[in-house]
Order: C-alpha cells, then sequence, then structure tokens
C-alpha cells in the first residue's frame, strides 16, 4: 500500500495520478492527461473564493487563467499541487480530461424551412452570435462569407498556433495560448494575391473538417451551393475556436474547451449580443451526474448573459463501454470485461453512493486468484502477469454525494492482458445498491474491449449531463427511426432528464474543407441543428422584441414545447430521445 496525497479538495483520478509514478503515467492513456512532459507543469482546474487579484497574488510563481465565475485554470509542478489544495482560498481542484469529436436532410424534418421561407418571419439568425469550438474552419469556404466575399466571422482563435510577436500573433487579452485572427486579418487573407500570402496572414487549418462540417449545419449560408446546403442561421455571425490538442495522439482537454466558453462568453458581453455556444466534444470520465467543475462552470456562465449552450450526448449509445445495475443486500453479482488484443492500458471507473456498503474483487483472465480491493480509502498496486493494477478507493467530495473507485491497468512492456476479466460485487450493507462502470470513449479503444453485458442508458458523454446546458442527441431523419450510437439518458443516480431533445444526426450534408459538401454522422451533426436553430429564436425574441427574455432555461422551455414525437419511442420523456425531436415552428408560441 502507498501513503496516498489524500487531500479531499483533488478529485479522486487526481489523487490517483498524483500517486503514480513517472512511468505509470506515461503508460497510462487517461492519467497523463494535463500533464506536459517538455516542461514537467501539471494543467489543473480551480474553483477558488475572493478575487482574481488575490489568486494571482497568493501563487505568483503559476501561469493562471481566470475564467468567469471564480473558476480559474493554472499550470504548475506536480509538487506544488499538495500545497495549492491546502490553500484555504481554494475550494476544489479537477485535472484535465480529453475530449472527443462526437462524430460518426434534416431542415424539413426539424420544422426549420417554413421559418426560413416564410416572409413573415424571415427567421436567419440575423444580429446572433454563433461560437462554434470544434476543431477550426476552413474560412475560404464561400458558405462563411458574404456576398461580396468578405468574412462572416468576427473573429478565429486558433490554439493550436504558437503566439509570436514577430508575425503579429497574439492570443486573446487576458488568455495564454494560441493565436487570435480578427476579422480584418481574415478578411486580408482572403484577398491575398496568393495562397502562400493567405496563409502567411492567416496560418489557420480545419485538418480533420470536424469544424467546418458543424458550423455548416449551424449557419451556413449556402452560397458554394446555390442555397441548396443552406445552414439554419445563414445570416448569424460566427466566433470560431479551434481547440488546441496538446495531447500526442490530438485531442483536447477540457482545460482548453473551458477557455473557449469563457472567451466566447465574454466577447458576446462585451459586444452585446445573444450568443449561442455550440459544443461537440465530450469524454465518458466523471460521475455522470452533472457534478464536474467543468459542468458546473457551465452552469455557472449560462447565467451571466442572454446566453444558450448547446451540448452533443455523444457516441456511445452502442459502443458497450458503460454497464451497471442495482445489488440487493448480501447479493453477490459479476461483471465481465473483455480486453482485446494490443490495448497499451485501459481505465474503468465505478461509480456508487457513498452510503452502500459494496465491496469489489478483480479475476484477470485464465486466473484462479482473484485481486480483493480493500474498501478503504487510499491508492492501490498489484501485479499480474504483464500488467499492473493501479486502484484509487476515493471519497465524496464537497460537490458530490458519489464515491468512485478508479481502475488503471498498465503494460509491463508493450501491452495489457488480453481476454476476459470479471469484477465481482458483495453488497454487505446497502440502501439503494446502484453501481455504475464506464470505459474511455470508443475512441480510445479497441472494437473487442467492451463489457461483455452492456447497457445503453447513461451513456451521455460529459458535460452534456451538465444541468442547464441544451442536450442534443440524433435520430434518423429519413426513416424517424433511432440512431443506435447516440447517447442517451438520464443522468446517473439524479435522474435529469437527458437528453433534452433529439435532432437529425445521420447523413447530413454540410460544408467540407475545400470548398464542397460531404455527409457525416453522430451527434456531433444534431447539435448544430438546435444551437442554429436557438438563433433563430433568439432572433425572433430577444432582436424583434417578442420574447426578450429568451435565453437560457426559456429557450430549453421553447424548444421542449416544440418537440415532436417519434414513433420508435411509446412514452416521453425518455432516456433515448428526451422529450422528442427538434421541431423549431411548433416552438414559438401561436
Amino acid at each position: 500500500m502507498d501513503q496516498p496525497v489524500s487531500n479531499p479538495k483533488m478529485e479522486p483520478s487526481l489523487r490517483a495520478a498524483l500517486n503514480a509514478t513517472p512511468e505509470e503515467l506515461a503508460a497510462s492513456t487517461d492519467l497523463s492527461t494535463g500533464t506536459n512532459a517538455a516542461d514537467g507543469l501539471w494543467e489543473v482546474i480551480v474553483l477558488y473564493s475572493g478575487t482574481a487579484d488575490a489568486l494571482k497574488l497568493t501563487f505568483p510563481e503559476y501561469v493562471i487563467t481566470i475564467l468567469l465565475g471564480n473558476y480559474a485554470i493554472l499550470r504548475l509542478p506536480e509538487a506544488a499541487i499538495p500545497s495549492l489544495a491546502s490553500s484555504p482560498i481554494i475550494i476544489y481542484i479537477e485535472r484535465s480530461r480529453r475530449l472527443f469529436f462526437e462524430v460518426l436532410n434534416g431542415k424539413r424534418s426539424s420544422c426549420i424551412t417554413s421559418l426560413q421561407e416564410n416572409t413573415a418571419t424571415s427567421l436567419s439568425g440575423r444580429g446572433v452570435l454563433v461560437s462554434v469550438i470544434d476543431s477550426g474552419i476552413d474560412y475560404k469556404h464561400p458558405d462563411f462569407r458574404n456576398a461580396d466575399g468578405s468574412t462572416r466571422i468576427a473573429e478565429l482563435w486558433d490554439q493550436t498556433i504558437a503566439a509570436d510577436p514577430t508575425l503579429g500573433n497574439f492570443p486573446p487579452e487576458g488568455y495564454s495560448l494560441g493565436t487570435l485572427f480578427s476579422r480584418d486579418r481574415i478578411n486580408a487573407a482572403l484577398s491575398a494575391a496568393t495562397p502562400e500570402e493567405q496563409y502567411e496572414l492567416c496560418s489557420s487549418i480545419d485538418t480533420s473538417g470536424h469544424g467546418t462540417h458543424v458550423t455548416g449545419i449551424a449557419a451556413g449560408n449556402g452560397r458554394a451551393s446555390d442555397g441548396v446546403y443552406r445552414g439554419i442561421a445563414y445570416e448569424a455571425t460566427l466566433l470560431i475556436v479551434k481547440l488546441g490538442s496538446p495531447d500526442p495522439k490530438g485531442f483536447p482537454s477540457t482545460t482548453q474547451l473551458m477557455q473557449a466558453v469563457d472567451y466566447s462568453v465574454r466577447y458576446a458581453i462585451a459586444h452585446n449580443l445573444p450568443l449561442v455556444i455550440n459544443l461537440s466534444f465530450g469524454n465518458t470520465y466523471g460521475s455522470h451526474s452533472g457534478t464536474s467543475l467543468l459542468e458546473t462552470y457551465l452552469n455557472t456562465v449560462s447565467d451571466l448573459g442572454k446566453i444558450n449552450i448547446v451540448v452533443g450526448s455523444g457516441n456511445e449509445g452502442n459502443n458497450s463501454g458503460h454497464t451497471g445495475g442495482r445489488i440487493r443486500p448480501s447479493e453477490s453479482r459479476k461483471q465481465e470485461f473483455s480486453i482485446g488484443d494490443y490495448e497499451s492500458s485501459l481505465s474503468i471507473q465505478i461509480w456508487k453512493n457513498y452510503w452502500d456498503d459494496i465491496r469489489f474483487s478483480l479475476l484477470p483472465p485464465a486466473s484462479a486468484a482473484p485481486i480483493s480491493i480493500p474498501a478503504m480509502p487510499g491508492s492501490w498496486r498489484f501485479q499480474t502477469g504483464n500488467t499492473q493494477i493501479l486502484i484509487y478507493y476515493g471519497e465524496p467530495s464537497p460537490y458530490s454525494l458519489f464515491q468512485e473507485i478508479y481502475i488503471d491497468l498498465l503494460p509491463e512492456q508493450n501491452y495489457i492482458q488480453s481476454g476476459v476479466w470479471t469484477l465481482s460485487l458483495t453488497a454487505q450493507s446497502v440502501t439503494n445498491g446502484i453501481y455504475d462502470l464506464w470505459m474511455p470513449a470508443g475512441a480510445l479503444r479497441g472494437f473487442s474491449t467492451q463489457f461483455l453485458t452492456p447497457t445503453p442508458e447513461i451513456t451521455l458523454t460529459i458535460p452534456s449531463t451538465a444541468a442547464k446546458v441544451i442536450t442534443v442527441g440524433a435520430y434518423d431523419a429519413s426513416t424517424n427511426t433511432p440512431a443506435p450510437f447516440s447517447g442517451r439518458g438520464f443522468t446517473w443516480n439524479t435522474n435529469q432528464i437527458k437528453p433534452d431533445i433529439v435532432a437529425p444526426g445521420v447523413d447530413i450534408i454540410s460544408c467540407a474543407v475545400g470548398g464542397g459538401y460531404e455527409a457525416r454522422s453522430g451527434t456531433s451533426m444534431a447539435t448544430p441543428f438546435v444551437s442554429g436553430s436557438a438563433a433563430l429564436l433568439m432572433q425572433w425574441g430577444i432582436l424583434e422584441n417578442n420574447d426578450t427574455f429568451l435565453y437560457g432555461e426559456k429557450m430549453k422551455a421553447y424548444l421542449i414545447r416544440g418537440a415532436r414525437r417519434l414513433p420508435f419511442a411509446e412514452t416521453y420523456p425518455n432516456e433515448q430521445t428526451g422529450w422528442g425531436a427538434l421541431c423549431v415552428s411548433a416552438s414559438l408560441p401561436p
């Protein structure tokens, strides 16, 4: 047994990471997120008390990015994190997480076409700011330009391009990463004589095409298709953030996402614009009950202005990465999971109520001796064959009643032991006996690595479980059938209704890098349908004085009011579709 870093102001997996050796961190695809091998610094999210100036004065030696609502991001040495946690002005600390794209003709099925074509309404998103936080944008695409060729983008913050004052590259004021490209600079690039000059003026590129596709659904104007593939809020002003990717595999993290949201909200407030933020990223780490600092931060900023934050429910519905159930007093049961060949590591989270006494043991493949997990807070190590097992037995936090047991399987050399593993549960004394297990998102593991008795419920990705965001699932609008990949609800233990609604997310045609169009599927594609629709409703309500308070929870209420029931769902609300399918025209009062 190790003597763990155990300050309860640090979330359990941060404590697990601090108790891991450098070799274990390097081998873990999860625990290493937020660490930087180049400079040895860690990036953490904090909730603090007092003023931002007091935080900076207390920790002058660290790089601090102040966010709205007494949240901040700190970069500091690993050895300094325990003393940071011991400071009385620090309320809680979490490490950053990896985020994953939610990727795998819906306007008419979403009751949008009539609003765009009706001369009485003629809603286009005019005067509303749509912020797309994603993989960037092909700013040269005709659908993101006005009739005179100028850009519709107010600003483009590329977090991946290092600031360089000699090139005129600076991050937004108050932030320390990336380069901000203004409207004037983008227009200058669009007017440049050669591609080389264009690149010198604005070097931001959407390498995956994901952000370009998402932005096209939310707000493309269809100029490259004579309006055939026009998006929803086609006259909205665009604010674009390309998320940074400190991860060697190219995945951004929650700290970059929080800064992007913070920047978007500050811009909207400074320019007095109604704002819709589109988030098509997520991860599976956390209790799925809406209590992480990322989720509480989104709840906080949702109340700061005329803001709607729209988040995809994720694509983990049929990825076999979740299982769970309810165990009765004195009952024993087993949960089996398989690990495919050539897995370099795997983490599993077990979540339960703190007051339920459930004992756990882990049986590796072809082994007769199960490993008993000590039922007490702490950090533990075990060895089986070519696999090292790290276990952190957590405690509830100031923001959560729930308890996590975190398991990380690491290789002795290259790969962890494949085969069928068995997790045994024995109930000692339980009140409700709820337990749930999650693996990382499907993008991080092989197809054969899965729970053998998976359950598709509570496969929402985080932060779609935040209470005040509009959570969007996907369905196939061409057949009015479910999208099997779509993450489902409700939230774990708290039973909040998520997703709120569903929108078309299968074979959606939208903008492609290079000026054309392509089809993509996923809740990433469903989310901008709702983001664009929220912009239309904000134009109608706020800017045209039909309802000047049409944002936040009121926007969610309008969308739920208009939601269309689908033939495959018998009851509403339900875990798969929430309150039903997006139908914007029905959301407007008669």
